[in-house]
């Protein structure tokens, strides 16, 4: 994830690119395969704009799929597998049509968390681990797609997405510090890994060369991405990065890449050992929730740019395939790219031609010219991940919600504190539940609200906004806003015996103004049937008003229409009203009159 997409610009407006490009059908083999389908409807037309942004999204994909399989404790022509064949998967399987899938910073320090330690320094062990949790991520994908579980993403609630990914960020950081200078550390987390980083900095281990190399390639990068964003900075940099080891001649200190095995790995299934087998797939359903909540996402933003929609679970079998294809190739776990996809659409991309396009350069480079990146040193692959991990932080989205809602700024720094101290996993986990926690907590304890008739205004509001509001002498109306269950069906009651007890005149019927109320659990049913017995003790009866008809047809089947009386339960509050004036003679006339 290469930077947060709630960045992205978020308006409707279809752009140049979805202009006259027809939409695939969404029924039959052809919603299947919309790359097949859209070959069969391609226009000769958008032929140079696909090749176009291919070959300069190629200088993107190589160099950044390289570094994020270094992030990840791979080598880093893996990340060139991994980049490959999932490209072409999701142009035959993707419903989006400028999408680039590829290795991710953000998910690269998941898969570290998952594999560097069972690996145990053995990088054909490693491999093997980071394609069976490419493997298990595909089919954990696949079948929350063909389950229709694209709506599990909404657990990722904003504050929740910027907190993780602002500690996925601080992670990944941390982790190519010492890369960037030259040397290697032996920890994981940020403050393990920040104190052997500092440690190798007291140890005199600073590399001057390859930090040079390597902070030069970095203000390339941030320079050209803050002036002429749409100049291939990245592809400068490692360009740069090459020539200078060359220039320097004696390299031999520096870590390079080197020269990457030809050609491509034939399609096998890794190998790893059973009691491996385990720990990988609870990292794979973490790596898949967020892969999908990120790609789901970006996903939805460029559909609305670009003039065409896209379906959740489809997306969500198309990443799964290409994850699957990836794992049999020796890749890793990869999702949708926030920083490539945006290159690819301002280079005038069309369709999924464009990560064809892509696929087949980096396998033309594997097969004819494999040298071709030997003298890269790995200080300036350090470089390319620091500056998308600059991309992942969020700040304008904290300062947003310090000053709208408190308890966001919390939630999200709650998920980033948990990110930061415990891992990926562990913290993306902790922030759910916290999230989910906090949701409950405001469900809790909601607002609630005495209505009366403001004088000038239609219906009964809040007594709170319009204290000059008057009441219906010896009839609450009390509205309740949230569902009613087993967490907040006691301080609902016992708030009602409260407004009952502490009334100034008596009250003869308490109203509840139930529209919110979009359901009762059976513990709240009790806490209702309890609430109408205390009632009825102190002469007061209950009815409700605006209570919606599935929420009355629970409240039949568990006995409370009948014990309350189907004639208590009224369409409107001004029914009610009426029924009460009615039944009482209680004096009220009404300003409508």
């Amino acid at each position: 994830m290469s930077r947060a997409p709630e960045s992205i610009d978020l308006r409707p407006e279809a752009s140049a690119v979805g202009i006259g490009i027809p939409e695939a059908p969404r029924a039959g083999l052809a919603s299947w395969l919309p790359g097949i389908w859209m070959l069969r409807h391609y226009r000769r037309g958008w032929l140079g704009a696909d090749l176009i942004a291919g070959l300069v999204l190629t200088g993107l994909l190589v160099p950044a799929g390289m570094g994020y399989a270094e992030a990840a404790g791979l080598p880093p022509v893996t990340g060139l597998y991994a980049t490959i064949i999932p490209l072409v998967a999701y142009a035959l399987c993707g419903p989006s049509r400028i999408m680039v899938l590829g290795p991710d910073s953000g998910l690269a320090a998941m898969i570290a968390a998952a594999v560097i330690g069972p690996a145990a320094g053995d990088p054909a062990r490693a491999v093997a681990l980071a394609g069976t949790l490419a493997i298990l991520v595909g089919a954990l994908c696949i079948a929350g797609g063909l389950a229709k579980l694209g709506f599990i993403t909404d657990l990722l609630s904003k504050p929740v997405r910027v907190g993780y990914m602002n500690g996925i960020a601080l992670t990944v950081l941390i982790s190519q510090l010492p890369k960037l200078c030259g040397f290697s550390i032996d920890a994981s987390g940020v403050g393990p890994a920040a104190a052997a980083f500092a440690r190798g900095l007291g140890d005199g281990q600073l590399d001057p060369i390859a930090l040079a190399i390597g902070g030069g390639c970095l203000v390339v990068i941030l320079g050209l991405r803050a002036l002429w964003p749409r100049v291939p900075g990245v592809l400068i940099a490692v360009v740069l990065a090459i020539g200078a080891v060359i220039a320097i001649g004696d390299a031999a200190h520096l870590r390079l890449v080197g020269v990457v095995p030809r050609g491509i790995p034939a399609p096998t299934i890794p190998m790893i050992a059973l009691h491996d087998l385990g720990p990988l797939l609870i990292a794979a359903i973490g790596i898949a929730l967020v892969a999908f909540a990120d790609m789901s996402v970006l996903s939805r933003t460029f559909a609305a740019r670009n003039g065409y929609r896209v379906d959740a679970n489809r997306e969500l079998i198309a990443l799964g395939l290409a994850n699957l294809a990836g794992g049999w190739f020796r890749g890793f776990p990869i999702t949708s790219s926030a920083s490539r996809t945006p290159v690819a659409e301002a280079a005038g991309s069309r369709t999924q031609l464009t990560g064809v396009v892509g696929a087949i350069a980096i396998t033309t480079l594997l097969l004819a010219a494999p040298g071709i990146l030997a003298d890269l040193p790995t200080t300036a692959l350090a470089a390319v991940v620091i500056a998308a991990a600059l991309r992942l932080f969020d700040l304008a989205a904290l300062r947003t919600f310090w000053r709208v809602r408190r308890a966001d700024f919390v939630l999200a720094m709650v998920a980033f504190l948990a990110v930061a101290a415990l891992g990926v996993l562990p913290g993306i986990a902790l922030a759910v539940a916290f999230s989910l926690l906090d949701f409950i907590r405001r469900a809790w304890s909601p607002h609630d609200a005495v209505l009366g008739r403001a004088a000038g205004v239609k219906g009964y509001h809040d007594l709170q906004r319009y204290p000059d509001a008057r009441q219906v002498p010896g009839l609450l109306l009390f509205r309740w806003d949230a569902p009613l269950f087993f967490a907040n069906a006691d301080s609902f009651r016992e708030r009602v015996i409260a407004l009952v007890d502490g009334a100034a005149a008596p009250i003869r019927w308490v109203v509840i103004a139930a529209e919110p109320i979009t359901d009762v659990d059976t513990t709240a049913a009790e806490a209702l049937a309890e609430l109408d017995r205390e009632l009825v003790a102190r002469g007061v009866a209950l009815a409700f008003a605006e209570l919606k008809d599935p929420v009355k047809d629970r409240l039949a089947r568990y006995g409370l229409v009948a014990t309350i009386g189907a004639q208590r339960f009224f369409p409107t509050l001004g029914v009610a009203v009426k029924a009460y004036v009615h039944d009482t003679g209680a004096a009220w006339t009404d300003w409508e009159g």
